[in-house]
Parts: structure tokens; C-alpha cells; sequence
């Protein structure tokens, strides 16, 4: 399958599909409070991202956060699927674990961590790093304003983004509002995640040995697993 052609429909039926699915996952973990913390600070944080699912690739990330908008977020990925676009979310949930995910959250037992399988560990996304438009979770698969790693590599900068309610973020599942999912990325408990793994090394996103999507299955997996994850510290 055609790289492109597969990606751009991502954009359109499955991406109310994957924000169901991960506002959907909500286990029992800890609580934070929405208070004070952190309300009118400017905050700086940054992530080393590492690997998932053997895709060999890395980065770096940066995001300022002040009040409820993200001021400036950058990041810096390598070894991506060349020539691809890579949908990127900053993801945080109340009932999450707000890390990245292990092998003990591959629930099916594949051997790989899909992207409702991560949910558990970095919870719903609730900003999307688009290059242009719209930056909440509706564009959470507008592949079409995701950055593509030409070469296998890319550097993205956006600002002036504003922290929106989020449906499965807060207490027990609730709706988490700016305030509280912005002071919780402020603290440190928001999770940088980059998706697309080429895992058959054929330089597009097919339907490999992984077969369709969790999401919509008449996508690849490739196009949606999760490649690349960071904990904004």
C-alpha cells in the first residue's frame, strides 16, 4: 500500500475512531487534585524520547507551558519511517500512570504495543502537535498536519497553543479541564508520544506480519503504533 494514500485516510473516519478509543481506557491508579500548583508559572519542561516497539528511533523535547497554553513546543526526532508523516500528541490522564509504556501493557500479547495498549500508561491525548490548524484532540489523526520525516528525521516548532477540556482526564474518568491538565503537564506527568513504525522495513506504512490497525481495520498498524515516547520533565 501506497505510504501516502494510506496515511491521508487517517485523517478522516478512523480519527473519531481513535479518540473514542483513547478516552475510553481509564485504570485505577492515582488521583492528583486539581489545585494551585503551578497556575501562573512559567515552566520549562524537557524529554528524552526513546524507542517503542523496536523502531529504532529517537528525540528530543522541549515545551513551555504557562497557565493553560503551551507557549512553545520542539521536538527533534531520528530514525522515523522515511518520508512519512509521524502524528505526535502530547497525552496525559488523571487515571493513567503517566509514563511510557512496557511489554507488560502488550495486553494481547503480540510482542508490540498498540495505541489503545499505551493508553493505560500515558493516558488520552490532549494536545495534538499539528504544523498548522487545529492542535486538540479532534486532530488527534490529521495526518495531513503531522510532520513528515524527511529522511527519517524532522524538527518541529509550534506555539501558542491552548489547553482544551478532555474527556477522560480527569478524576475517575472525568472531564479533566484546562486548569488541571495544564498544571499536570506543568508537574510533569504529561507524556510526548510519536506514532508510525515501518516494521517490516519496506520504507511505507503496510499491512505487515501486524496486520490492521485496533483502530480502523482497513488501516495499517504501522501507520498508528506508537514509535517514540518521552515523559515532559
Amino acid at each position: 500500500m501506497n505510504k501516502r494514500h494510506g496515511t491521508a485516510r487517517l485523517g478522516t473516519t478512523a480519527a473519531a475512531l481513535c479518540a473514542v478509543a483513547l478516552v475510553g481506557a481509564t485504570p485505577a491508579l492515582a488521583h492528583p487534585q486539581e489545585g494551585n500548583r503551578g497556575q501562573d508559572k512559567t515552566v520549562t519542561l524537557n524529554a528524552d524520547l526513546a524507542a517503542l516497539n523496536g523502531s529504532g528511533a529517537h528525540g528530543t523535547a522541549t515545551v513551555v507551558v504557562r497557565n493553560q497554553k503551551i507557549l512553545s513546543a520542539e521536538v527533534h526526532a531520528h530514525g522515523l519511517t522515511p518520508d512519512a508523516p509521524h502524528a505526535q500528541h502530547i497525552h496525559y490522564g488523571d487515571d493513567a500512570r503517566n509514563e511510557c509504556p512496557g511489554l507488560f501493557d502488550d495486553a494481547d500479547g503480540d510482542g508490540r504495543i498498540n495505541t489503545v495498549e499505551g493508553v493505560p500508561a500515558y493516558g488520552p491525548v490532549v494536545l495534538s502537535l499539528t504544523t498548522t490548524g487545529d492542535t486538540s484532540p479532534a486532530s488527534v489523526l490529521a495526518v495531513d498536519r503531522f510532520p513528515v520525516a524527511q529522511d527519517g528525521s524532522y524538527h518541529y516548532q509550534r506555539g501558542d497553543m491552548n489547553v482544551t477540556r478532555v474527556a477522560g482526564t480527569g478524576y475517575a474518568g472525568g472531564e479533566g479541564t484546562p486548569k488541571q491538565i495544564a498544571d499536570a503537564i506543568r508537574a510533569g506527568e504529561g507524556v510526548l508520544v510519536i506514532h508510525g513504525v515501518d516494521y517490516d522495513g519496506d520504507g511505507m506504512y503496510s499491512f505487515s506480519d501486524e496486520g490492521a490497525s485496533e483502530l480502523d481495520p482497513s488501516l495499517p498498524a504501522e501507520a498508528t503504533d506508537p514509535a517514540v515516547c518521552g515523559i515532559l520533565r
